[in-house]
């Protein structure tokens, strides 16, 4: 079973300097991606300053980005404030079978959640995915305590034999997190899986005397700034997948929609 997944920073829903809404184009940018499951950070989820601007749709950013393309939602509230509050958020056109969300702040300053949930894919009972969506904190520190505390909730909550993805905003531009990852939960990081497989790819064909166009390249998934992707800040880390496929939509059209640009793989169960 193949399943496309997408994790997708949208600052808001707005502008960074004016933040005027520019929900509209999130919105297009997800169906354009036509995911199967999109992992959200900073989904502001409610904004009583913005409510009666002529460019915010009626409803909340998780209801409008979801209409008519995904069934199921999980939202987790991490950081609320007199005129509204933001969090992470899970679309799903598979069922949501339950979710909760763990407060991760390290400082008062930064309001950090992980949104834990659990899908079933598949006819019949199917088979369980479980789900965690993150954007952990700008200090090292904090990145690890909080990468620390991610380890032992999977090592606790989740069964060794169940697939798992773990995506968001690392905020990892020092590869501190990804090292604890792989090493206590056996995870595979999609951008160097990706490149593995294109690399054992282009070397089989070479043997077969054929010779894909597609080259693997360092760096295929910066994300950050979206204008002119330079950091590896979004990340989508699996267990219990093949990695078929990863790729990072760039150009103007997607650098209008946010500060981070999404970060997409497809993986077969």
């Amino acid at each position: 079973m193949n399943i496309r997944v997408a994790t997708y920073n949208i600052h808001k829903g707005v502008t960074g300097i004016r933040g005027r809404p520019r929900i509209h184009d999130v919105r297009q940018a997800l169906q354009a991606i036509d995911a199967d499951i999109v992992f959200l950070q900073e989904v502001q989820d409610r904004n009583e300053r913005l409510a009666h601007h002529p460019d915010q749709p009626l409803g909340t950013q998780l209801e409008y980005l979801s209409f008519g393309a995904y069934a199921h939602r999980a939202y987790g509230m991490n950081a609320v404030y007199p005129h509204g509050h933001h969090g992470n958020a899970i679309l799903s056109r598979h069922r949501i079978v339950n979710f909760i969300n763990h407060d991760i702040s390290d400082h008062v300053l930064e309001k950090r959640g992980l949104l834990h949930a659990v899908l079933r894919v598949g006819r019949g009972r199917g088979s369980e995915v479980h789900l965690i969506c993150l954007h952990l904190g700008l200090i090292k520190r904090s990145r690890v305590r909080q990468a620390t505390f991610l380890a032992d909730l999977v090592q606790r909550e989740v069964p060794p034999d169940a697939p798992l993805i773990i995506a968001g905003d690392f905020n990892d531009w020092q590869q501190r997190v990804d090292g604890l990852l792989r090493t206590r939960l056996g995870v595979e990081e999609v951008a160097v899986a990706a490149r593995s497989t294109t690399r054992a790819k282009t070397m089989l064909n070479w043997l077969l005397t054929w010779r894909s166009g597609k080259q693997p390249g360092a760096g295929v998934s910066r994300t950050f700034p979206s204008f002119a992707p330079w950091l590896t800040l979004d990340r989508i880390y699996v267990r219990g997948f093949e990695v078929l496929d990863m790729h990072v939509p760039n150009g103007l059209a997607w650098a209008r929609c946010s500060d981070h640009a999404p970060l997409i793989a497809e993986l077969r169960l």
